[in-house]
């Protein structure tokens, strides 16, 4: 089991919610997967918050250690397919986070 997580938290426009998740499954996940020192992605989508302006999309990445997402490989591979131009200048309300597990 990895010792760390990486939260990637973001909104995208509704009428391109349809792209942005079939982008992520097909293509994002994918090839951040190849990526040495990441374990696994879980997606989800935000059902309730206790406050406002919680991003609606999540996903979870286990990893090896924080270095792996400031890698060339992490960078070449979140750069990579249609990502980049099709979706990302459109996500806002991003945030990003590295959690060590705990015991």
């Amino acid at each position: 089991m990895a010792k760390y997580i990486y939260v990637a938290q973001m909104d995208i426009p509704p009428e391109l919610e349809g792209e942005f998740n079939r982008i992520y499954d097909t293509q994002h996940v994918p090839d951040i997967l190849k990526v040495k020192g990441v374990r696994s992605c879980n997606r989800y989508v935000l059902e309730s918050a206790t406050v406002e302006g919680f991003p609606k999309y999540a996903a979870v990445y286990d990893i090896d250690s924080p270095e792996v997402v400031k890698s060339p490989e992490w960078r070449a591979a979140a750069d990579k397919g249609d990502w980049k131009p099709k979706i990302r200048p459109h996500t806002f309300n991003r945030k990003h986070a590295i959690y060590r597990k705990l015991g």
